[in-house]
């Protein structure tokens, strides 16, 4: 759950060098509800995959699962759990600002903990990028910091209207919603706004 290029790197080097915050040692829950109901089959994407924690989980359930990060650290652990585990998912060293890079496509996108990390002037290119990685009917699943969140620290809170604007263009936002998400420091989950967004027919 850590960003691509909108956020300085040496700063999730230095997290990973320790216990940092959002890497929490077990799926987000919010991620298992979504697997349960059947919305992160296929072939997914999981874009800002952290130490690959729900990576892990979705390829044990039976997807076929890419985790990118661009932090080394992070994927060189997930690359090591999965070994450890035994679980066929792949990760890789990418720039989420340049998905296009992939060179394939998805079922499935999600995005936990990585949408809120952008700058409002990164967000066309990201969104851009998950409309070429993704299948014509194939949705993106945000998790990502609500402005109801009101505790100190943390990442940038996002309004809903924020996601809708962002998805305006070659998807349907079929729903936001309220979740909470899991971290080191908020014993009762953090507000977070969940998100499905649908890509449409234009390229």
């Amino acid at each position: 759950m850590t960003a691509g290029a909108g956020e300085p790197l040496n700063r999730f080097e230095t997290a990973y060098q320790g216990e940092a915050p959002w890497d929490i040692g077990r799926p987000q829950p919010v991620v298992e509800r979504l697997a349960a109901e059947g919305l992160l089959s296929g072939d997914v994407l999981d874009v800002g995959c952290g130490t690959g924690e729900n990576a892990l989980f979705l390829a044990r359930a039976g997807a076929r699962v890419l985790g990118v990060d661009f932090v080394v650290a992070a994927i060189e652990r997930a690359r090591d759990k999965a070994r450890a585990r035994g679980v066929a998912a792949a990760f890789e060293v990418r720039d989420a600002l340049r998905l296009s890079d992939l060179g394939r496509t998805f079922d499935a996108v999600l995005d936990c903990g990585l949408f809120h990390t952008f700058e409002d002037r990164e967000r066309p290119a990201y969104v851009d990028g998950l409309r070429a990685v993704l299948r014509v009917g194939g949705a993106v699943h945000v998790v990502c910091f609500s402005e109801e969140e009101t505790s100190e620290g943390g990442p940038r809170r996002v309004s809903q209207a924020e996601i809708r604007a962002a998805f305006a263009d070659g998807f349907l936002v079929e729903w936001v919603r309220p979740a909470r998400m899991s971290t080191r420091v908020h014993p009762d989950g953090a507000r977070v706004w969940l998100a499905r967004a649908v890509r449409g027919s234009r390229p």
